[in-house]
C-alpha cells in the first residue's frame, strides 16, 4: 500500500511563549503592597491550617480539614492521572511547593551573580533561564529567570518575605542601575497540578485530551474551568510537571465524562486559553497511551505486542498494530489519516513511517 502522507507535527513548546511578557521597566508602588503574608500561611484561631492559592473565585483558601473530611477523590482518578488535588496534605512533612521559582520583571542590567547574591540568603540555589547555555549570556535576556533551590523550605522562606498586590507576590531587588525594584515572585503550589471536578466519574484515558503549549502560570483548576465552559463534561484536569522539580512543563491533560465532549475538543484541534492576563492559542490532541493492544486484532497479528499507532481521526479513534493500520487505512477515505504515538513525558507526536 502507498505510504501515508507526512504526519502532522506538534509545535514545540518554547519556554518564552508560556509566560506573559514582563517589562523590565515596570515599577510598582511598594507603599501599596502592605498586605501581610498570613494569606500564604493562614492558621486560623481554630488551628486549621490552610494553603493560599489565589483570589480568582475558585477556592482561594484550601481548607485541609474539610478536604480530609470530604475523603478526597476515588481511586479511579489515580495512576495515569497522578495524585489529584483534594488529597489531605500533611503541612509538616509533605512538600508544598516546587523548588523551581519564577522571578519576573528583573532589572535589565542584573546578572546571574547578582541574582544569586540577592536570593542565596534563602538557601543554596542556581539560576536558569531559557537557552542560557547556548546564549552564554550572564544576563536574563527577557527580564525573567528561574531560581532553583536545593531545599523546598527555601521557597516558603522567600514567600514569607514577599508582599501581595492583586494576589501576586513581589519582592524588592537591586541592580547597579536600579535600587529596590519590585520583581514578581511566582512559586508553584504542587496542589495546583491536579484538579478533580467530578469525582463520581471514572477517568477514561480514551476520553482524555493532551493540551500542548499550556502557559506555565495556568493551574489545573483554571484549565478545567476553561475546557468545561467550552465543551462541558470535564471531570479532571492535570498540569504535566517534570519529575525532579515538579514544575510545569507547558502541557496538560483533561479528561471528559462523555464521548461527545471529547470528540468536540479534539475536533477543534486548537483552543484559546483565556484567564486573567493569559490569552494563548494552544493545540489539542487525543491523549495517547503506550500500553494498549490493537483494537482490531487484540494482538493476534503482532504477537501480542502493544499497538504502536493511534488514529486520532474521529472516524477511527483506535489503536492499531502495523499490520492492521496498513489494512484499515488502505480503504478509501482513510489513506490520509495520521497516526500518533506517545513521545517522552505524555506528549503525543506524529510517527515517522518506515514501510
Amino acid at each position: 500500500s502507498p505510504p501515508p502522507p507526512p504526519p502532522h507535527i506538534i509545535n514545540g513548546n518554547d519556554m518564552e511563549q508560556n509566560f506573559p511578557s514582563m517589562n523590565s521597566n515596570d515599577t510598582y508602588d511598594m507603599n501599596s503592597l502592605q498586605q501581610i503574608m498570613d494569606m500564604m500561611r493562614n492558621v486560623s484561631s481554630d488551628g486549621v491550617k490552610r494553603v493560599y492559592s489565589d483570589d480568582s473565585g475558585m477556592g482561594s483558601i484550601l481548607d485541609t480539614e474539610s478536604l480530609i473530611s470530604a475523603g478526597g477523590p476515588s481511586s479511579s482518578s489515580m495512576g495515569l492521572f497522578g495524585s489529584p488535588r483534594g488529597l489531605p496534605i500533611d503541612m509538616n512533612k509533605e512538600e508544598r511547593f516546587s523548588r523551581k521559582v519564577f522571578v519576573g520583571g528583573l532589572p535589565p542590567d542584573i546578572d546571574e551573580e547578582e541574582i544569586i547574591t540577592h536570593f542565596q540568603r534563602f538557601g543554596p540555589l542556581v539560576v536558569d533561564w531559557p537557552h542560557k547555555q547556548e546564549s552564554k549570556s550572564y544576563f536574563p535576556p527577557k527580564g525573567y529567570a528561574f531560581l532553583i533551590f536545593t531545599y523546598e523550605r527555601s521557597v516558603q522562606e522567600i514567600i514569607d518575605e514577599c508582599v501581595i498586590d492583586d494576589s501576586k507576590l513581589y519582592m524588592c531587588v537591586s541592580s547597579p542601575s536600579m535600587k529596590d525594584k519590585a520583581v514578581q515572585i511566582r512559586p508553584w503550589l504542587l496542589a495546583d497540578s491536579d484538579f478533580v471536578m467530578d469525582g463520581s466519574q471514572p477517568l477514561d484515558p480514551r476520553k482524555t485530551i493532551f493540551v500542548g503549549g499550556v502557559p506555565r502560570p495556568l493551574r489545573a483548576v483554571e484549565l478545567a474551568m476553561i475546557m468545561d465552559r467550552l465543551y462541558g463534561g470535564v471531570c479532571y484536569a492535570g498540569i504535566d510537571t517534570d519529575p525532579e522539580l515538579k514544575y510545569p512543563k507547558g502541557a496538560g491533560r483533561v479528561a471528559f465524562s462523555n464521548q461527545q465532549s471529547y470528540i468536540a475538543a479534539i475536533s477543534a484541534r486548537f483552543v484559546q486559553l483565556q484567564h486573567g492576563e493569559i490569552d494563548k492559542r494552544v493545540e489539542v490532541k487525543p491523549y495517547v497511551l503506550d500500553d494498549q493492544l490493537c483494537d482490531e486484532c487484540a494482538g493476534a497479528r503482532c504477537g501480542g505486542k502493544f499497538a504502536p499507532f493511534f488514529c486520532a481521526n474521529v472516524t477511527c479513534l483506535q489503536y492499531y498494530c502495523e499490520t492492521c493500520w496498513a489494512s484499515i487505512h488502505a480503504r478509501a477515505g482513510r489513506e490520509y489519516h495520521k497516526p500518533l504515538v506517545k513521545e517522552g513525558a505524555d506528549r503525543p507526536r506524529a510517527l515517522p513511517f518506515r514501510w
